[in-house]
């Protein structure tokens, strides 16, 4: 009986160093980074590198630290791609991106004075969330330099990380966390570069006639008076207001309820009428309503062009597309660069 004791105790150890041994190669082939602190006089720089944490003193200009909130209309453009939930998968997203000519081999921008949306959730679920923070934090200014422009707007998902909710963070994310010794929210925090960058953003845009929103706009949103630059301005004062706080208002059940701009999905799912449609859009002063959130196969339209929907599973990692919108024609722009109209 003592000798089964002594063996099951042995076998329980072995199991235990065995999974530590694991943990211990996971954080060592950690790579993430780099987060950039804002201090009084210094910016600190924090990357992970194979698992190990390496910081240095930078000077307080070495990055951009102040950014005014993103304008919400826009008129004129000739030339608009979106594309939505990229989810930390990067590499499809540069490829997808190169193959319909909005940037170049070396990740540069080569579309001129034409806009690219970003309709959400580039936060969670895949391993390449930094890369992909930053990559769109250089093409703005690139894009800028250009006469163009890029959007990022917030998602869902943005917002939940924005308030730690970090269900669905990469194995990975959890592991630089350890090691940089913080919780992943704070990474985005209002004292970092990226967190002061990503309170800059919108949560919906109108370009031309087109209005841009992750989720989509729904008939109860819009049971009280609808003003984009409004919207936009408290969702970004939400960031950090407290959740516990914002529920003891309406303005949660409005603005991060299931009928909500950054949740909703009645355009997939409530069987709505066109009416109801032509109401909306004439409630917003636009002609068409382009989202994510709501995975497909491809890039689709529907309700004859007025909702246009952008989630074409980039998240999965194997195929994604943009949409198109040159003057009155709206088009698919495949992984590998062909334009198919709607």
């Amino acid at each position: 009986m003592l000798k089964k004791i002594i063996l099951c105790f042995v076998f329980l150890n072995l199991t235990f160093l065995s999974a530590q041994s694991k943990s211990d190669d996971n954080l060592s082939m950690v790579n993430d980074g780099p987060y950039v602190f804002i201090e009084d006089d210094r910016l600190v720089e924090k990357n992970v590198v194979n698992g190990v944490l390496k910081t240095k003193d930078l000077k307080i200009d070495a990055y951009e630290t102040t950014f005014k909130p993103e304008v919400s209309v826009y008129k004129d453009v000739e030339q608009i791609v979106a594309l939505s939930d990229i989810h930390g998968q990067f590499d499809l997203a540069v490829e997808i991106l190169k193959n319909n000519k909005i940037i170049d081999k070396n990740l540069n921008w080569i579309f001129g004075k034409g806009h690219l949306v970003i309709v959400g959730d580039i936060f969670d679920r895949g391993p390449k969330v930094t890369e992909t923070l930053w990559f769109v934090y250089k093409l703005e200014k690139q894009a800028k330099a250009h006469g163009g422009k890029v959007h990022f707007l917030l998602g869902n998902h943005e917002f939940m990380v924005l308030h730690d909710d970090l269900r669905y963070i990469h194995k990975k994310y959890q592991e630089a966390s350890k090691i940089l010794k913080l919780r992943y929210s704070q990474l985005f925090d209002v004292n970092t570069v990226l967190g002061k960058w990503l309170r800059s953003k919108n949560t919906m845009v109108k370009i031309n006639d087109n209005v841009f929103v992750h989720g989509g706009i729904s008939p109860d949103f819009l049971l009280e008076d609808f003003d984009i630059e409004v919207t936009n301005k408290l969702m970004r004062n939400s960031i950090d207001r407290d959740k516990t706080e914002m529920r003891s208002t309406d303005f949660y059940d409005r603005f991060y309820g299931q009928n909500g701009p950054i949740w909703y999905r009645g355009y997939f799912y409530d069987g709505l009428k066109d009416e109801a449609i032509v109401k909306i859009l004439s409630q917003i002063n636009a002609n068409h309503v382009v989202v994510g959130h709501c995975s497909q196969k491809e890039v689709l339209q529907l309700y004859d062009k007025k909702i246009l929907a952008v989630d074409s599973s980039i998240k999965k990692g194997k195929y994604g597309e943009v949409l198109w919108i040159d003057a009155e024609s709206y088009s698919r722009g495949t992984k590998d660069g062909k334009k198919i109209k709607l």
